[in-house]
């Protein structure tokens, strides 16, 4: 048989691996500040670009994207090549994904800042670097595949499997949940309203964190841990299970971030069914890599890369054992909106994500560098931080989030809430999220100790860029007659591709089709009207300054609730919103039914200094929305926008649009002077407050609340 001589392309490897450190290093960084910002408002800096709801995005795009993303692609580069001992498919294919992921990382950053979102979590990007993205991982994806299909290995192992199911459903989930209809360069509208835009962007929220912060890593797990540990796997039919139970069960769960809203009860139940369900595969993949460390946990003690593989694995467990947890409805009635969320999230991202990460840059700098890791004390310094900074980082959130629920929850003998003011929690909790901020500095420090020691591993060896290797080539064998179903399937990776499509398809189709084409699901109310031009545009702003992280829109069916906000909320309300605004955070009160319950002057002091209306509020300052000139020369593009969506305005309406825009703008403007406020009525103040006011009230009486609540 002859043996084919190739070489590895390390190069990638490395770059990829350079830039999990730095973009590791920036977002965490981001999450810091952003956390300090909550304890500190002053933090906020009263600009326009510093405030925490344009911040918090750019850590959480950061953290996942770039330092998740390149991580995920370090480890797919490295291992894919000598799994199919191959070279990638092509040089010039690995280097435009490395720089159009880096310049899209860049462009997100820098738009993000300026104010340039959709207003949905962790797809917040503007339909441009949609577009690039969708291309970018094109460009990945026909490069993986390309490698898959000339390699020389006949088998495909484990690893692969879950690479693949992560290319074609996070290409699935990108294109459905951002179809948008561009108003401007920078400036869309979801595709969806309402009920079906929730239903869409949790399928993909959720499947974001399964396909992009899960599958992957499993993949990476499937990889490395036997090779750090040099022990093969411990079940092969336990990893078949996993896989594909994992990715059938995963696809259905996005509903359970949606529990008690107006979303059909039937498409929350599958949600609730499918998550309890999650805990099975989950748990399978985190045994098998446990037990795969039979025989080396003598090592595990030497070892720090062992051990951080170790705690990635446990903190992988006790996430996937929460999220099924959090998906029962009781429980869910208890975490939503708190930051009980808050640090079932981070137990995932710090840990498994980040340990995970650390552990395989750990073990490849010395492989790409031919040498030994500089410091083994430094690694186990930085272990110890890690685990001590997921510590001080999780457990303070867990009891702001009991205490928030509880707080929000608890009346008096006499039947009244006995916390009315919404900043009583909020004053009660800051000392967690100082705790919180001090947990997020230890673990980034931990960070900076492991970045300092692998430039010190590099520079002490000598990189080999392209590293020989040799193989013979593949042959084609018939399948053996009574040979395993899926030992056929793993010599077929084009069957492998549409099987794992086929699979993650199913819960999508059956949970969207009925929101979308039953028209009971969304019973629709007379009483709703479209938005006037004026709130149209404030609602934009809105959506740009971020306050979807912070405030809800979105009343549950409790007693605390109605009597604290109003009318709990129902799925016509929301037929014009594009996109919904549902939120996932209280740091401040709900505001659907906020239209109306405070005069103008009221929104419009307290966004220039909110502890004035608010005394104790954590909220940015605001004050350049009330210099910045309105610019209502995209309103007519908006009017058409929102007509092609199906939004009700008149025919020709756009050409108008404006002239009512000044109209309402004069009024609110007349309305402040009676108060004493001289303004201007095309500054942006205007069309915010326009936007606040109409919020909830075509709802009549959804705003006879029993209790006043600030």
């Amino acid at each position: 048989m002859e043996i084919e001589k190739f070489s590895y392309d390390n190069r990638i490897v490395k770059q990829f691996a350079n830039a999990t450190i730095f973009w590791g290093i920036v977002g965490m960084t981001a999450g810091l500040y952003a956390a300090l910002q909550l304890v500190f408002p002053q933090l906020n800096l009263g600009l326009e670009y510093t405030t925490f709801g344009r911040v918090r995005p750019v850590h959480t795009n950061a953290v996942i994207f770039a330092f998740v993303g390149n991580a995920i692609f370090t480890g797919v580069y490295y291992s894919l090549q000598r799994l199919c001992k191959a070279r990638m498919f092509s040089d010039f294919l690995s280097k435009l994904h490395f720089w159009g992921w880096q310049s899209i990382i860049v462009l997100a950053a820098v738009t993000l800042l300026l104010g340039y979102t959709t207003g949905k979590e962790y797809a917040e990007l503007e339909w441009p670097l949609d577009i690039a993205i969708t291309l970018i991982w094109v460009v990945f994806g026909v490069n993986m595949f390309g490698t898959i299909l000339k390699r020389r290995e006949k088998h495909i192992y484990v690893a692969i499997w879950f690479y693949i199911a992560t290319l074609v459903t996070i290409a699935v989930l990108h294109i459905v949940n951002s179809i948008e209809l561009p108003v401007t360069a920078l400036k869309s509208y979801s595709a969806y309203a309402g009920v079906q835009d929730a239903l869409v962007q949790w399928w993909y929220g959720h499947n974001a964190v399964a396909f992009f912060l899960t599958t992957p890593y499993l993949g990476l797990m499937y990889y490395f841990l036997p090779k750090a540990a040099n022990r093969p796997v411990y079940s092969y039919k336990l990893s078949i299970v996993h896989f594909w139970a994992l990715i059938f069960l995963y696809i259905w769960a996005g509903p359970h971030h949606l529990l008690y809203t107006a979303l059909p009860d039937w498409a929350q139940s599958l949600g609730t069914v499918f998550s309890v369900m999650l805990l099975a595969p989950s748990w399978g993949g985190m045994l098998n890599g446990l037990l795969t460390l039979r025989g080396a946990w003598d090592r595990v003690r030497e070892e720090p890369v062992l051990k951080f593989f170790v705690v990635a694995l446990t903190a992988y467990g006790m996430a996937t054992f929460e999220g099924p947890m959090l998906s029962l409805k009781n429980i869910n009635a208890i975490s939503h909106f708190t930051d009980w969320t808050v640090a079932h999230v981070h137990v995932g991202a710090l840990g498994f994500n980040g340990f995970l990460t650390f552990a395989v840059l750990y073990w490849l700098f010395p492989k790409l560098f031919k040498t030994e890791l500089y410091s083994k004390k430094l690694a186990n310094w930085h272990f110890w931080l890690g685990t001590l900074g997921i510590i001080f980082y999780a457990v303070p959130l867990y009891w702001a989030g009991f205490t928030q629920s509880l707080m929000w929850k608890e009346f008096t003998e006499e039947g009244l809430l006995k916390y009315p003011n919404f900043l009583e929690t909020v004053q009660q909790v800051l000392p967690m999220y100082a705790m919180r901020a001090l947990g997020g500095s230890i673990y980034l420090t931990g960070v900076i100790v492991m970045t300092y020691n692998l430039i010190k591993t590099a520079r002490s060896g000598s990189f080999v860029a392209n590293e020989p290797a040799e193989a013979p080539a593949l042959e084609h064998e018939a399948s053996h007659t009574g040979e395993f179903w899926h030992r056929v399937l793993e010599r077929k990776p084009t069957l492998m591709l549409v099987g794992s499509l086929i699979v993650i398809l199913i819960g999508g189709l059956v949970e969207m089709i009925p929101t979308f084409l039953v028209k009971s699901n969304i019973p629709t109310l007379s009483s709703v009207k479209p938005y006037t031009p004026l709130e149209l545009q404030g609602r934009d702003i809105y959506l740009r300054e971020g306050c979807y992280n912070c405030h809800s829109q979105m009343i549950r069916p409790f007693r605390d609730e109605t009597v604290r906000y109003g009318e709990y909320s129902k799925a016509g309300e929301f037929v014009y919103d594009h996109p919904f605004q549902w939120g996932s955070k209280r740091t401040g009160p709900d505001l659907q039914r906020i239209g109306g319950k405070y005069p103008d002057s009221w929104h419009f002091n307290h966004m220039f200094d909110p502890p004035s209306m608010a005394p104790g509020s954590i909220m940015p300052p605001y004050p350049f929305l009330l210099d910045k000139q309105l610019d209502i020369s995209t309103t007519p593009a908006k009017i058409r926008a929102m007509q092609t969506l199906g939004v009700p305005y008149s025919a020709g309406y756009d050409q108008k649009a404006n002239e009512d825009l000044k109209k309402q703008a004069l009024a609110i403007t007349a309305s402040l002077k009676k108060d004493g406020i001289d303004t201007k009525s095309d500054r942006e103040i205007i069309a915010l407050i326009a936007y606040l006011q109409r919020m909830g009230t075509d709802i009549k009486g959804q705003n006879k609340m029993t209790q006043t609540n600030k």
